[in-house]
């Protein structure tokens, strides 16, 4: 099982401690771009995949790089809905 499977399994199995960076991993795997609407847009990351034309917002998390599990739900529903993974 390469990086990228393991990647998406542990992001499946929603653990408590999965980080925004791995986050934007997931989503670059899965072929989408990060996108920030310049020095106003503070937390807000949005998710691009010019290809689908799909996008995904989110917010850094802080203090703490953990995702929240409501967020993590929300992610995995989209990548799901969408036949990503």
């Amino acid at each position: 099982m390469g990086t990228k499977e393991k990647l998406i399994e542990r992001f499946k199995r929603e653990p408590k401690d999965f980080t925004f960076d791995e986050l934007t991993r997931l989503f670059r795997v899965l072929g989408f771009e990060v996108s920030q609407k310049g020095k106003t847009s503070g937390s807000r990351v949005e998710f691009v995949n010019n290809e689908k034309e799909l996008s995904y917002g989110a917010h850094k998390p802080h203090p703490d790089s953990a995702i929240k599990s409501y967020a993590m739900k929300q992610v995995l529903e989209f990548l799901t809905l969408n036949k990503i993974i």
